[in-house]
């Protein structure tokens, strides 16, 4: 698919700045069964060791989490209650380990992958890529491509049109209730009315 990747600028903003910039940008993924393409119409900012959401909270530093810590750009993909992997785009500086979830994407390229990797062979197409997890396995993304470069690699975001501000939304994001007062920041940010967005739709 053709399109200008994100320079690597794009992931030293604010990580707040650089989930609100996401929203309309378009997720590629050369694989060798073929190219799939989606824009992202759903996010999830975890800002670092004083989040207690992220995966880096409290300075947490594992083999797992490792790719978090820099450089920016690279993907953070890792695997989650045994059967889904999930996506995340690395910002900031090295060694300052924050990231934005990648949770939903509109597909644009590549629909007949993406159904045959999800076993869904009819139906709406913005069922392909609802929540991280399916996100992942319609696009062909496992822990093979943990550490990809955004930038120049076969796994790479291209710019793509920023929704007007007020068609965005900003919720708490899901599934962090553990992380207490944290689990109530609106980190959460979704383009209203897009289908394809998983959890409370936001209109």
């Amino acid at each position: 698919m053709r399109g200008r990747p994100l320079p690597r600028d794009f992931y030293l903003q604010p990580t707040l700045r650089v989930a609100r910039a996401l929203l309309g940008k378009i997720l590629v993924h050369d694989s060798p069964a073929g190219t799939t393409a989606g824009r992202i119409v759903e996010v999830e900012a975890y800002r670092g060791p004083a989040d207690r959401a992220a995966h880096s909270s409290g300075g947490r530093r594992t083999s797992r989490n490792e790719v978090m810590y820099g450089p920016p750009g690279r993907a953070y993909v890792y695997f989650i209650y045994g059967i889904h992997h999930c996506m995340n785009v690395v910002c900031q500086a090295p060694d300052v380990p924050e990231a934005v979830l990648l949770r939903a994407l509109e597909p644009v390229e590549g629909e007949t992958l993406m159904r045959r990797r999800r076993s869904l062979p009819d139906g709406p197409a913005w069922r392909l890529c609802r929540g991280p997890g399916a996100l992942c396995q319609a696009m062909g993304i496992t822990r093979a491509e943990n550490g990809a470069d955004l930038v120049r690699g076969r796994l790479r975001i291209l710019d793509g049109s920023l929704p007007p501000a007020a068609q965005v939304a900003r919720t708490a994001r899901i599934g962090v209730a553990y992380a207490g007062p944290d689990a109530v920041r609106p980190w959460r940010l979704v383009v209203r009315g897009s289908a394809a967005v998983s959890g409370p739709r936001v209109r």
